[in-house]
């Protein structure tokens, strides 16, 4: 059996600690952007299941107003304007199926609101670049 003095027992003590941190800095330069691939994916992803369910809340809001006896289009703009620019989202469009005005008792109102997921992204629009969300509502007259 080979003897080994403290200095070279220290050394080689050294020397594999060295290669550990070595083998874990090539370990974290591999998974790192990995890891925030997945975590930029998953941040955006929620994101957009934010702004279709916030979608879904305007165009049922819109539509709420719009079937109410007296309502005229351009409060059902007003009122659905205003809940999307509360709700921070950009480069929306709403469209209705008919003027609220000329509605009789029973018709079918439908509320469609789209917003541009490029424009509403946190990171970059890297996933969902050139995508629309759209949201439809349909109530009947009151």
């Amino acid at each position: 059996m080979i003897k080994l003095t403290r200095r070279q027992q220290r050394n080689r003590t050294n020397f594999s600690h060295q290669r550990r941190t070595g083998v874990a800095v090539v370990e974290l330069a591999i998974c790192l952007p990995v890891i925030v691939v997945i975590l930029m994916g998953t941040i955006e992803a929620c994101r957009m299941i934010q702004i279709k369910q916030d979608l879904s809340v305007v165009a049922y809001e819109g539509a709420r107003v719009g079937v109410i006896p007296g309502s005229t289009a351009a409060i059902v703009n007003f009122q659905c304007n205003l809940l999307l620019q509360d709700r921070g989202i950009n480069g929306y469009s709403v469209a209705l199926s008919n003027d609220p005005a000329t509605m009789d008792r029973g018709d079918r109102f439908t509320v469609t609101v789209n917003a541009g997921c490029s424009e509403n992204s946190l990171v970059g629009a890297l996933f969902y670049k050139g995508k629309t969300l759209t949201e439809s509502m349909v109530m009947r007259a009151e």
